[in-house]
């Protein structure tokens, strides 16, 4: 079998099999085209342990975008995402028993800690305020409704943009369907649930997504509601608004609810399934964010000397 074939049956199968999302496809597509092009591979035995060192290589020492002035190089996660893409082919091609280099072959490039941006507890409260400076009612609803329902879930912002208004948002929880087309069960505050009552009192439109544009509004939609673009544009002229000079994405208000409920007593466990994260270990840096706050515990409370 060639190996354009064989590439496209593993494109499928992790797609319909494995439930990849189609940007994860359509990303594994590009990683493996790459290296196959570069390889100048034409079928599963050429793949070697030589030709992924010498493509390693070739990724290590690659201009990163519009770097190229700097010298910046591509990111040693970016590079491992090739990797994780080429390692996933070898294993659908081990389990077909197709020969090729063995899926224990490729050793991903070690990585620092990934930083977790953050804001405190007085900068959230002025972002859930912001709205609150616009002059247009409905415009002022939705941003509140958006920024509540954000810190209340935890929900990604794709899974935000997912969102109809056939929801019962009187209830205090509503499943949402995540990455992997995972269920999951979200929660919402009183204050997420008074907001979205708001909101939705104020519509005149039929539309059947839950945040759409307002009149006169400039920004971008679609007959099925405001776009990722869009909503992250909305916060970040929220947290404009609230005098926060540090980038604020919806992404950002995910990581504040997590470490929110970690500092507040939750476990890791319960986290990971209110963030719909499929491993711990995704779940476990918010603990080395949440940590911090030891050191102000240790200041206040460890004896000085029995003063």
């Amino acid at each position: 079998m060639q190996l354009p074939e064989l590439k496209q049956q593993f494109l499928e199968y992790i797609e319909i099999e494995k439930g990849r999302a189609a940007k994860t496809v359509e990303n594994y597509d590009h990683y493996l085209t790459k290296f196959f092009a570069f390889g100048k591979i034409k079928e599963p035995a050429q793949i070697t342990e030589e030709m992924v060192r010498e493509f390693r290589l070739a990724l290590n020492r690659q201009s990163a975008g519009n770097n190229r002035a700097t010298g910046a190089t591509l990111k040693k996660r970016t590079q491992n995402y090739y990797l994780i893409a080429l390692r996933a082919f070898l294993k659908f091609l081990a389990k077909r028993k197709i020969p090729s280099l063995a899926p224990d072959q490729i050793e991903l490039a070690k990585v620092g800690e990934r930083s977790i941006d953050i804001i405190s507890s007085t900068e959230l409260k002025r972002l859930l305020d912001a709205p609150n400076q616009e002059k247009d009612p409905e415009r002022k609803a939705r941003g509140k409704a958006i920024l509540e329902l954000l810190f209340s879930t935890g929900l990604r912002v794709s899974e935000l943009c997912s969102l109809t208004r056939d929801i019962d948002f009187t209830a205090d929880e509503f499943p949402i369907r995540g990455k992997g087309d995972k269920v999951r069960v979200v929660f919402l505050s009183d204050d997420a649930k008074k907001c979205i009552k708001e909101y939705l009192a104020l519509r005149k439109d039929m539309q059947e997504a839950l945040f759409v544009r307002a009149q006169n509004d400039r920004e971008r939609g679609s007959e099925d509601g405001l776009t990722r673009r869009s909503i992250e544009r909305i916060v970040k002229r929220y947290a404009t608004i609230a005098g926060i000079s540090k980038k604020v994405t919806p992404h950002v208000i995910r990581h504040v609810f997590a470490t929110d409920l970690l500092s507040n007593g939750a476990d890791l466990r319960s986290v990971q399934a209110l963030l719909g994260h499929a491993h711990i270990a995704t779940t476990q840096i918010y603990t080395h964010v949440t940590d911090k706050h030891l050191k102000d515990i240790h200041k206040k409370f460890h004896s000085k000397g029995g003063e």
